[in-house]
């Protein structure tokens, strides 16, 4: 089945084109990593997928037009990642879980045993059982992706997308985090579309992978046969280095230093 169906999608800002065209399509239950320069669109992409921008060009979301979600049904089947959550308001971390709740109760109904139930969940699930008492901003950076994770995952969305999940964490955090989204998936059978700059954990844990440069799509397919050399320095303007080895032929991206335009 496909999760997602995107053709001929396009977004401005101001007048100032970010998308020209977009044509991609992902299958239920894959895990899509999407890469590319700063500014070529990958934010915006994911925000025209959640309904969040503007945008013209068709986009259809588990075989219906996003168009026809209202906005409740669509965070029914639909779980958003951001990069970062606003600490203006620190909830503790059971009431942020709780929360992913929202989109199945009514305008005044309170939560029920099921919902306390799949918050424990997904609480136990990412790890951070033994925080439920603690406030938002008392939390370490990774402990608050893994809060947001489970907020999603309480949700019960049949789409999961992730907006820089890994940005400014440590290689074991990281790791966890994508370790996380990968059992998720195979566990569940959840869509993961992920937007990454570290090109290496897309190489590790993208099926596939779709290469966003200048607005476009540059290409698409498995990160072997879409990182190569020639992609990459087009794309980033600087001298790349590309490695594959290991059993899994996984593969290895380091920019050249002293190589920059």
């Amino acid at each position: 089945m496909t999760a997602v169906r995107v053709e001929g999608l396009s977004l401005a800002y101001r007048d100032r084109p970010i998308l020209s065209g977009i044509d991609l399509e992902v299958a239920s239950g894959e895990f899509l990593v999407i890469i590319g320069p700063n500014g070529t669109g990958k934010t915006s992409l994911l925000k025209a997928l959640a309904g969040l921008v503007p945008c013209s060009g068709r986009v259809e979301l588990l075989g219906l037009p996003l168009a026809t979600y209202q906005r409740k049904k669509l965070a029914r089947v639909l779980a958003v990642v951001p990069q970062e959550q606003p600490l203006d308001f620190p909830f503790t971390v059971a009431e942020t879980v709780l929360m992913g709740r929202a989109p199945h109760l009514g305008i005044l109904e309170l939560e029920g045993k099921k919902d306390l139930d799949l918050a424990r969940r997904a609480m136990d699930f990412t790890e951070i059982a033994h925080l439920a008492d603690r406030h938002l901003d008392e939390l370490s950076g990774g402990e608050r992706q893994r809060v947001l994770i489970a907020r999603a995952i309480c949700q019960e969305p049949r789409l999961i997308l992730l907006d820089e999940p890994t940005a400014s964490l440590d290689p074991a955090h990281q790791v966890r985090i994508m370790d996380l989204m990968e059992r998720l998936r195979r566990e569940t059978g959840v869509t993961v579309i992920m937007v990454s700059h570290d090109l290496n954990l897309a190489a590790m844990y993208g099926r596939r992978v779709v290469l966003l440069a200048g607005g476009s799509i540059v290409a698409g397919g498995a990160p072997a046969a879409v990182m190569t050399v020639e992609r990459l320095e087009a794309a980033y303007g600087c001298r790349m280095v590309v490695e594959q080895g290991g059993r899994d032929g996984t593969i290895r991206v380091f920019p050249v230093p002293g190589h920059l335009p």
